[in-house]
């Protein structure tokens, strides 16, 4: 790792993506496509980050099996440093099974995640220094608690302490996060997570805004809620807004919040208006749902302004 790179620590999965060809039916089999490409949220934040031009590295553990390597391999191939990847032997490596209908919306998903329990303080020890060096952290929730003190601890160990920028992942995952709220500069979450961290409901407009208040009572610099085909909403100490999601023919929604807080990372780095950050995330998180894996393979800053001028002229 060199200084001032960007630093993603949490998950790095197989997934598993199975779309529907036709209505899923409970309790019967449903013709469609199967496929296996990386994932994880903190390895797809990376490999987007790589894309869009960043120097990432990405701390993760896979297993000494074939998925683990091909993980690795596709990683590493997208740009992404991945020096601080551990591969154990005897584990398998992390996998994320998912099945959607035939628009591509989510209906159920299992992970295994059992070998991120494997990143502890005592595993994490020789990135010490690549968290202290970093310009931007990326966290996910996938994280045990431990590890999440360890990364903070060496954060705060810092001459020049990198924002961090954290993903939710799951509404029960994402309480691990409580401790840390006041040191987390931008938080991405959907509707549940919200929920779930800020202890309100979020059903309506006005309780999104209110939830998000509430998170920024407890220290969070910025709050992203996404909340899908409806969009995001946005908010700092002096401002909030909402964006529109971009209208686009979805073939899978895996991967595409990663997109999204790729987007905001990227823009942060740039020093671009959290409006602005909020528009170009959007436009980065549209052109993965137009994929049927979880990152798109092109993805550019130019390809992003094509996808944004596009919908600007419609």
């Amino acid at each position: 790792m060199v200084a001032g790179h960007v630093l993603a620590v949490g998950g790095a999965n197989m997934d598993i993506i199975a779309s529907a060809g036709q209505a899923l039916r409970s309790g019967d089999s449903t013709p469609g496509k199967v496929r296996a490409s990386p994932g994880g949220v903190a390895r797809n934040v990376a490999e987007n980050l790589a894309r869009l031009g960043d120097a990432v590295g990405l701390i993760s553990v896979v297993g000494d099996d074939a998925p683990g390597h091909a993980l690795l391999a596709a990683t590493r191939q997208a740009g992404v440093n991945v020096s601080g990847c551990q591969v154990l032997i005897g584990a398998a490596t992390a996998s994320y099974v998912s099945v959607h209908e035939p628009d591509g919306t989510l209906a159920l998903a299992v992970n295994d995640m059992q070998v991120l329990e494997q990143l502890t303080p005592a595993s994490l020890a020789p990135q010490a220094q690549a968290v202290r060096d970093a310009a931007l952290l990326v966290l996910d929730c996938n994280l045990s608690d431990a590890a999440l003190g360890w990364v903070f601890a060496q954060r705060a160990a810092s001459h020049e302490p990198a924002p961090v920028f954290a993903d939710a992942v799951s509404a029960p995952k994402c309480l691990r996060l409580r401790p840390w709220l006041a040191q987390i500069h931008t938080l991405k979450l959907n509707r549940l997570e919200a929920q779930a961290l800020s202890g309100l409901p979020v059903n309506s407009p006005a309780e999104i805004e209110a939830a998000a208040r509430a998170l920024h009572a407890q220290g969070v610099a910025q709050v992203i809620v996404s909340l899908g085909a409806q969009g995001l909403y946005f908010s700092s100490a002096t401002q909030c807004g909402w964006q529109t999601a971009l209208t686009v023919p979805v073939l899978n929604t895996t991967g595409a919040g990663d997109a999204l807080l790729a987007g905001f990372a990227h823009s942060h780095l740039r020093h671009a208006a959290l409006p602005e950050a909020a528009r170009f995330a959007a436009g980065c998180a549209a052109l993965t749902l137009t994929t049927p894996t979880a990152n798109h393979p092109e993805l550019s800053v130019t390809l992003v302004a094509q996808c944004l001028n596009e919908h600007a002229t419609r």
